[in-house]
């Protein structure tokens, strides 16, 4: 399955106005074949901008969007092209979670012959919901999620996978898991601590299922920004990704990589790590070029560096 971008989207160069921009990415008109979930588009070259779209179902997690969110990752991921991906909702909010009538027979009739058998299935099905959202961390291209309105349950497993979370000033976020009698289990439990700095927080956040506004995640570090409207976010968003875009490949995806490896090892193992890492990185042409550049008082932007 290959990603088809709308020529509608495709617009030359870094130097765009980003809320014009923005008004074209609103305007996908539904998912991008041959997703039936997700809306894929270049409003910029080298940034790509993935979207919920099921804005009708409050952008419900259907069983086509945990296998879609897996191939639209994985190409995103081999895309020289790509070098940030922006994440969004489409609708009223960024997404109201798993779509519980949806997923029902997966998770409420799991089959096999005996306890043993059920439950080696439903690990199975767990092992594979768990990927969906592991997959925007394993890519090695910064991803930049703007969340609008309410983001529940699967929201924050999939937010907290990404590396930039931005909000608007009408957002919430909810860990909803232990109001439909389960422990959430697909990354929020995992990833959520790593986050925010107060455990105690996150403790409550699962043990509550209560709301969590925009200003309280922005002083408890879950968002980085907050902006009045979903407009301007996302018109943030296309700046901070085209900032990123304008440096180096290597450097940007090699600092991902070794942030991520550092976050889940000693620093003495990730001092190893990227030793080892830069023993080759080093050998590019992108360190000459952003050295020559930053002597000569020249802006990134205007560096050409090769596709990754």
């Amino acid at each position: 399955m290959a990603l088809v971008f709308s020529s509608a989207f495709r617009k030359p160069g870094l130097f765009v106005p980003f809320l014009n921009a923005v008004r074209g990415m609103s305007s996908s008109g539904g998912p991008t074949p041959p997703f039936t979930t997700l809306s894929v588009s270049r409003p910029v070259d080298t940034i790509t901008h993935v979207e919920i779209c099921r804005p009708e179902k409050r952008n419900a997690m259907n069983k086509a969007f945990w296998l879609e969110m897996v191939d639209c990752f994985n190409q995103i991921a081999e895309d020289s092209e790509c070098r940030v991906v922006v994440f969004s909702g489409a609708g009223k909010l960024f997404t109201s979670g798993i779509d519980l009538m949806g997923m029902a027979s997966d998770i409420l009739q799991p089959e096999g012959d005996d306890t043993a058998r059920i439950s080696w299935n439903v690990r199975r099905i767990i092992a594979k919901y768990q990927e969906t959202f592991s997959v925007i961390e394993k890519c090695p291209k910064p991803v930049i999620v703007a969340v609008h309105g309410a983001c529940i349950g699967g929201g924050v497993d999939l937010i907290t996978a990404c590396d930039i979370r931005l909000c608007t000033q009408d957002a919430w976020f909810q860990v909803k898991e232990v109001d439909i009698g389960l422990a959430a289990d697909v990354g929020t439990l995992q990833r959520l601590p790593r986050v925010i700095g107060s455990r105690s927080l996150v403790n409550e956040l699962a043990f509550t299922a209560r709301k969590l506004y925009a200003d309280e995640a922005k002083s408890c570090g879950l968002v980085s920004r907050v902006f009045p409207d979903k407009e301007t976010m996302m018109a943030g968003a296309l700046e901070m990704a085209g900032e990123i875009a304008s440096k180096s490949p290597v450097a940007v995806q090699g600092t991902k990589v070794n942030l991520i490896y550092s976050r889940d090892h000693s620093v003495p193992d990730a001092l190893n790590y990227i030793n080892t890492w830069n023993m080759s990185m080093l050998q590019t042409q992108d360190l000459m070029k952003s050295a020559q550049a930053a002597m000569e008082k020249k802006n990134l932007k205007e560096i050409i560096f090769s596709k990754l």
